[in-house]
């Protein structure tokens, strides 16, 4: 409640008080809503851009200041999204790459021009060492944090149990598939299961017929897909039709999207996917942005994406940054706020359960908090399965375990900056 009364005086401040027109806060979104990954950025899009909209509509933006949320079309190239960056850097108080290839490519130019990197559940997973990597942020979990919480649940709670076993890594062939291939294989040489990877090539992703087949010739026990966009579609049909048994078949969060389920409804039924935020159409939130947005005629998503995973994801990713301002605001002591201050207070996020409450969040996502250490925050996730209709929390909240991937962070942070050098650490930094 204090930081809400400190930020209407702010905001005051800003209206009333200022020699300067409040500037807007200029938040660009390297989106992908055209290409073959159109059918996952299309909802989660919309989603980040009503939050937005919602927030500029009921409350004037952020203390005061309203948000230019402006989107720049990368239809997922890494080319097209370098130059989105290079065209919106100098006003940008943060850059939302949107692909692991982007965010590989940006990287080492944030700590140049110094520019926040916020990349809610992908890209690098050594991001999260914020003592490395200081302009980089993953919350509010990593891709080594979903490996972790799948093999925990698809083992039973104990990795040991998978002893002999073959785990399938179906994924797209490109940074964002290949990234969880180092914790997987350390585990799988700890834990004596075998790791079968089977890339998708981006021309592959509508016909894997020839993925398939080697699955049908192996024979693993558990499928685990990193896919995205048409890959998903591509990949459930596949299973389906070659009877692949749904309830070992597990994606990753970008791999539960509903449209693709929809395809094959109920043969479909079994399903899991990890998930970091869950649907909730009674989140207060959801009726602040169906009045201010989609009743405004201000929404560019149909009825039923508002429903859906996806689009509700969009919406905590904006919250999720929303809030970074916000603290960047309050602890600057002004409304319009330098992307260092947003580095600031993307560091101090504290989601307890009753600020995602405050918010109007509840039920769309679970605690964390960052640190100038930790920028990812690790704030476990849930099983989602598909009934045959539509996904369903599967289980409790999930934890990854942090035992392995600690060790792997500090190992492939230290290579990256090694490689990079110069690379500017943060030794100051105490967590």
């Amino acid at each position: 409640m204090k930081t809400m009364k400190r930020l209407a005086l702010i905001g005051a401040a800003a209206a009333m008080g200022s020699a300067v027109a409040a500037q807007e806060l200029y938040t660009p979104n390297l989106s992908y809503r055209t290409g073959p990954f159109a059918a996952t950025g299309i909802p989660l899009m919309n989603g980040q851009r009503d939050y937005m909209l919602m927030l500029n509509a009921r409350d004037g933006g952020i203390g005061g200041v309203p948000v230019d949320f402006e989107e720049c079309e990368t239809g997922y190239s890494t080319e097209k999204g370098v130059e989105c960056y290079e065209r919106t850097k100098d006003k940008a108080l943060v850059t939302q790459p949107w692909s692991t290839g982007i965010t590989l490519q940006v990287l080492p130019k944030t700590n140049v021009d110094q520019i926040p990197i916020l990349a809610p559940g992908y890209g690098f997973s050594p991001m999260t060492d914020g003592r490395v990597f200081q302009w980089a942020f993953n919350t509010p979990a990593t891709y080594w944090d979903a490996m972790s919480m799948i093999l925990q649940e698809i083992s039973g709670g104990d990795l040991a149990s998978l002893e002999g076993k073959k785990i399938a890594h179906l994924h797209l062939d490109h940074p964002y598939g290949k990234e969880p291939l180092p914790l997987l294989e350390a585990l799988g040489a700890q834990y004596g299961f075998e790791v079968l990877p089977i890339p998708v090539g981006i021309s592959e992703m509508q016909n894997q017929s020839a993925q398939w087949l080697q699955i049908r010739r192996e024979r693993p026990d558990f499928v685990i897909m990193w896919g995205w966009g048409a890959m998903n579609a591509g990949a459930i049909t596949e299973a389906v039709k070659t009877r692949y048994p749904m309830d070992q078949f597990v994606g990753v969060w970008w791999s539960g999207h509903s449209d693709d389920l929809q395809l094959v409804g109920e043969d479909g039924k079994g399903y899991r996917s990890i998930s970091w935020s869950l649907p909730n159409d009674d989140a207060p939130v959801m009726a602040d942005i169906r009045e201010h947005v989609v009743g405004a005629g201000n929404s560019l998503a149909t009825e039923e994406e508002i429903g859906e995973v996806f689009y509700q994801r969009g919406v905590v990713i904006s919250a999720i940054l929303a809030e970074g301002i916000r603290v960047a605001q309050e602890r600057a002591g002004k409304a319009e706020i330098s992307p260092a201050d947003l580095r600031e207070g993307l560091e101090n996020l504290n989601f307890t359960q009753a600020r995602i409450d405050e918010l109007g969040l509840t039920g769309l996502m679970a605690p964390f908090s960052t640190s100038c250490s930790d920028h990812a925050g690790h704030s476990g996730a849930w099983m989602l399965q598909w009934d045959g209709a539509k996904f369903v929390q599967a289980s409790d909240l999930l934890q990854a375990d942090q035992t392995p991937i600690e060790p792997l962070v500090e190992e492939k942070a230290r290579e990256y900056a090694e490689a990079n050098a110069p690379w500017p650490v943060n030794e100051a930094c105490d967590g």
